[in-house]
């Protein structure tokens, strides 16, 4: 049994190695900002492309912009570190073959958080993008600020991709025992709207973006009710135990 004092400790340390997975990989993203911020300005230009630069109107905008670029994308990379850390932190009360899935979890999972962050950059930001450059007009000229913009783009890669880990939250949260394996499938009515909700303010009121978001989203919920389903069939037939004389009673 592990203490209360060496659940701390292991607590502890696995937070350590994830901040340091975060400052490792931030400032590694740090030294490249200037040609990932070049990259981040692409969707840009080509929604509105009478725009050829930014601007910024604060001596320190453009150094502390990639600061917070540099960090956001610090998490971003640091995704895999973070969720192998925080599935092993529940491996006290997993079975040991569970535990050798962690590999396939964290992998499944990190490739979802990057189909959601690709989802936004690539289909969701170019509409939004569209649609508040539609504003302009020749007595309004936008003119967007490098620190709103750039940090705008990496948020929302990081929402959206934290959105498209609701399988892998939903079997931890029953794994950890926050909530029962039936729980999800019984409460459609009230996560169905909120998964809507959820996606009209990612997509910062674009409804054809917030369609286009919510139709994964519900995919991804029924997913995670599947596969809670396949997880618990097998945990009960491996309690089933061949030679138990119970079971021949």
């Amino acid at each position: 049994m592990i203490t209360t004092s060496g659940h701390l400790e292991e607590l502890r340390q696995r937070l350590i190695v994830s901040f340091g997975a975060i400052f490792l990989f931030g400032a590694l993203s740090y030294v490249f900002a200037e040609q990932i911020a070049r990259y981040f300005m692409t969707p840009l230009f080509l929604a509105s492309p009478t725009l050829i630069k930014l601007v910024y109107t604060n001596l320190t905008e453009a150094f502390i912009t990639y600061l917070k670029l540099s960090l956001i994308l610090g998490i971003i990379f640091s995704i895999p570190v973070l969720l192998y850390e925080l599935w092993m932190f529940t491996a006290p009360g997993l079975h040991a073959n569970e535990k050798k899935t962690v590999l396939a979890v964290v992998f499944w999972a990190t490739l979802l958080f990057a189909a959601g962050a690709g989802f936004a950059f690539f289909i969701v930001l170019p509409r939004v993008l569209h649609f508040f450059l539609g504003f302009a007009n020749p007595q309004l000229t936008p003119l967007p600020k490098l620190s709103g913009y750039l940090t705008f783009v990496a948020r929302t890669s990081l929402a959206f991709g934290l959105a498209f880990e609701i399988p892998f939250l939903m079997i931890a949260a029953v794994k950890i025992g926050w909530i029962k394996r039936h729980y999800f499938s019984t409460k459609r009515k009230y996560f169905y709207p909120a998964i809507l909700v959820l996606s009209f303010l990612l997509a910062a009121g674009d409804i054809m973006a917030a369609v286009l978001l919510c139709l994964p989203l519900f995919a991804l919920y029924e997913s995670g009710i599947l596969i809670i389903r396949l997880f618990s069939k097998k945990s009960a037939d491996r309690d089933v135990l061949p030679d138990d004389p119970t079971n021949n009673a």
